[in-house]
């Protein structure tokens, strides 16, 4: 699954994260103009941060120079955050296609991964 894929299911599964208290926020590291296009063609219902820089994904330990995938690359993650800002939940994928599933997302907000 790529990016997009997984924005497709996040935004799917969203009113079901958001009654569990959780806000959506995803962060990714192409260019402004292609994310904002996309994001209005898709009518994305959560808040995508533009990291170009690199900064908040090399702060999370996703972003490498080279991978087992491919070179300059962020990992897939998931980061369940309380509202103090601690990390209560970490996914961080060995290659491109893995991710939580929605029911590991949902137990991991109900406290249960």
């Amino acid at each position: 699954r790529n990016c997009r894929s997984r924005f497709g299911e996040l935004a799917r599964h969203a009113k079901d994260y958001e009654a569990l208290g959780a806000q959506i926020v995803a962060v990714v590291a192409q260019k402004s103009e292609s994310v904002r296009r996309y994001i209005e063609e898709t009518g994305l219902p959560f808040n995508v941060l533009i990291d170009e820089s690199r900064d908040v994904l090399r702060a999370y330990g996703v972003w490498h120079r080279i991978g087992i995938d491919a070179l300059n690359i962020a990992r897939p993650a998931l980061f369940i955050l309380d509202t103090s800002g601690a990390i209560r939940y970490s996914f961080v994928a060995d290659r491109q296609h893995e991710f939580p599933s929605h029911e590991d997302i949902l137990d991991a907000l109900r406290g249960r991964a």
